[in-house]
Order: C-alpha cells, then structure tokens, then sequence
C-alpha cells in the first residue's frame, strides 16, 4: 500500500473531509514549487475549518426548527418605513444575546413579525448559539403536559438549554389561567440568564386580556420588557403585497 494512500486512509479516519478532497491537488502544487508544504497545509486546514463551521451553523439551525429559513437579507424593509433597519441590522452582532436582553416585535399579521424573529434566531444559530423557536400555543401545550406528569421543572430546564428562545404568535389564541401561569415561570426562569424573541399581534395594553389575568399579564411583562428592544411594525401585510402583485401579473 502506497504512502499516498495510507494518507487518504487516515483522513477518512479523522473524518477531515476537505483536507481530503483538496490534497491531491496541493500535493501537485508542492511538488511543482507553486506553494511551500507551510503553505498547503495552512489553506488545506483553513477549508476544514470553515466545512466545520458552516456544518455546525447547518446543524444548529435544523434543530432549531424555524419554520423557514429566511435571513435578514431578504426582509423588504422598503415595504416597511415603520421599522428602523440600522437598529434590525445590529441584532445581527449578536450584542443582545450577551447582554441577556429580549426582543419583542409588535404588529398586525402579515407585517413581517416572525421573519424578523427567525432572520435573527438564525444569524445566533450560524454563530453556534443554542436557539428554538415554538408558537407560543405549542409552548403552552408542551409545559402544560410537562405540569400533569410532574416534570414541569424539568421541561422548564430543557427550554432554559437554549441561549436564544423564540416564541411566536402570543396573543393569536387566548391563554387560559393555568396556561398564563406555566408560560410565566419559563419566563421568570430565563429573566436576565438568556436572551428570549417574543412576536406578538396584540399590543401590551391587551395581554390581560390575552392570559385572563391583568396581574400575570403585568408580572410577565415586567421580566421581558425590563432589558429589551421593542419593535413596533404599523406597515402593511407582506401577504396583501403578494397578493396585489400576483393580481397585478395576472392581469397582464
């Protein structure tokens, strides 16, 4: 057996894939003096390195479980003059996330509210941050079957696993007294320890309403709004948009 390809043999061992699917090709390149063996081998580890990374960010956004994967690169804020893009843009240093601060967007449906949220959920994940995003009813369902089994405080624990955690669509059903109760321990568990996204239709003046109590309501607004950014969309649905185009192309 040749040298070469006990070499191939011990880069599949290691599992260094890119290293060898490039070496053959740095190899020449030694050998025809176009580059030094340092050289070779600082490029050839610097594409495992960066094949390691973009695998990992791809692992952490699968199980995450955004409902689409879409980034802030394709957010039309031109459609949306009510949002400041500059501060949307800077969620994606990350700074917030290290800071234990949440964010909250507010708006009618179709406004761009869980885009947002997920763009930002998944620019944490690409950085190998721990994100998962739910709706805030299936939340609601996984920590009130957890509370019947006895086993609410490690549900509880589970959830607070992830840096980021990003609720969506509070306010679109209501929440029953039991339900509110369980959502507010989660969230008194990860105030000022983990970062948590919020997407809501209703404004904060309606969550009494939402979880059927004023004080729970006010108690769990307390702890998200204490280290946060409110965001406020008031622009129009990205559906109707759709819509009047598709309506538009049609009559063409």
């Amino acid at each position: 057996m040749s040298t070469h390809t006990e070499l191939i043999q011990n880069l599949e061992s290691l599992k260094l894939e890119k290293i060898k699917a490039y070496i053959s090709d740095y190899l020449d390149s030694i050998k025809n003096q176009e580059i030094t063996i340092t050289e070779a081998l600082k490029h050839l580890t610097d594409k495992e390195i960066i094949y390691r990374e973009e695998s990992a960010a791809n692992t952490n956004i699968k199980v995450a479980s955004f409902p689409f994967v879409k980034e802030l690169k394709d957010f039309d804020f031109d459609f949306q003059p009510s949002i400041n893009k500059k501060e949307i843009l800077d969620f994606e240093n990350l700074r917030f996330i290290e800071n234990k601060e949440n964010i909250l967007f507010i708006g009618t449906s179709g406004v761009g509210k869980t885009h947002l949220a997920t763009a930002i959920g998944i620019a944490a994940a690409r950085k190998r941050y721990c994100v998962y995003f739910i709706s805030c009813h299936d939340l609601i369902i996984a920590l009130n079957k957890a509370h019947q089994e006895n086993k609410l405080a490690d549900r509880i624990k589970y959830f607070n696993r992830y840096k980021v955690l990003i609720i969506d669509e509070i306010g679109y059903l209501p929440v029953y007294k039991t339900g509110a109760n369980l959502l507010f321990q989660l969230i008194n568990k990860r105030y000022e320890k983990f970062s948590t996204i919020i997407t809501s239709n209703q404004p904060f003046s309606k969550w009494g309403e939402i979880f059927a109590d004023n004080v729970l309501a006010n108690a769990l607004l307390d702890r998200l709004l204490h280290h946060s950014h409110v965001i406020n969309i008031t622009g129009k649905s990205y559906r109707i948009k759709e819509k009047l185009l598709k309506s538009s192309e049609d009559s063409d």
